[in-house]
């Protein structure tokens, strides 16, 4: 692992420093991912395990958070779950030595927005916080773009989405997801399209996370009127405005 180069530098739209927790029982990793973020200028707190992470993370009210799947107590998934289930949609970035597929897509599964495996380039992983960070729109030089398509309304300044009248709440990469099918509205994306523009890798190949993306996007956005998201039978996905 090495140390990130210099980037510009994030922050929270009032100026202070981005927000991160880190989750790890490995005292040595937790340091050095500190030292990283600290790097960035973001403020860092750390975690070693399940329990005391939901507390930090409550108390704290991070921007981003990287967690362990394999905790001392509770694990990673069990984490995510309760954050997600309290409403907490901070971005989340699992950590951990698995490096299965199914791993990594049942991380993303109970509402994880990336994943990335030990050993890692700590560079990678600095970039792909960052990345998290500009799709949940919290950085300063966020776009003030409301997208809309039909009666679906995307604000790409303040992370809301409503159709109609209705709020959707969606995590970081829901909305990625939702942002780059807007901003084409009746063009056929295909998978490889999507997983190169939403999450900028391809899970090895695999195209799988992005009908799972794709069906949690239906039962949000298309449970709540006539259908727009499309499935153009061996090419990808369209939105469209209902009729």
């Amino acid at each position: 692992m090495t140390i990130p180069t210099a980037q510009p530098r994030l922050t929270r739209p009032d100026g202070s420093p981005i927000r991160a927790v880190v989750v790890d029982d490995e005292d040595s990793l937790t340091d050095l991912l500190s030292m990283a973020l600290r790097y960035e200028g973001w403020e860092v707190k750390t975690a070693d395990a399940g329990q005391r992470a939901l507390s930090l993370i409550r108390d704290f009210r991070p921007d981003v958070i990287v967690l362990d799947i394999m905790l001392p107590d509770i694990d990673g998934m069990t984490v995510l779950s309760r954050l997600r289930s309290d409403g907490n949609q901070t971005p989340i970035l699992f950590l951990t030595a698995k490096d299965s597929l199914d791993d990594r897509i049942a991380g993303l599964t109970v509402g994880g927005d990336d994943y990335v495996t030990k050993p890692f380039s700590l560079e990678e992983l600095v970039a792909r916080l960052r990345g998290l960070i500009r799709r949940s729109a919290l950085a300063v030089g966020a776009p003030e773009t409301v997208l809309r398509v039909g009666d679906l309304e995307l604000d790409e300044e303040s992370f809301e989405v409503r159709r109609g009248e209705t709020p959707i709440e969606l995590t970081a990469t829901e909305f990625e997801l939702l942002r780059y099918l807007m901003r084409n509205p009746r063009r056929v994306l295909s998978k490889a399209q999507i997983l190169d523009r939403v999450w900028s890798y391809d899970f090895g190949g695999k195209s799988s996370v992005v009908e799972l993306y794709i069906s949690y996007l239906r039962k949000k956005v298309d449970s709540l009127g006539a259908p727009m998201i499309h499935t153009v039978r061996g090419v990808g996905y369209v939105l469209k405005p209902a009729p």
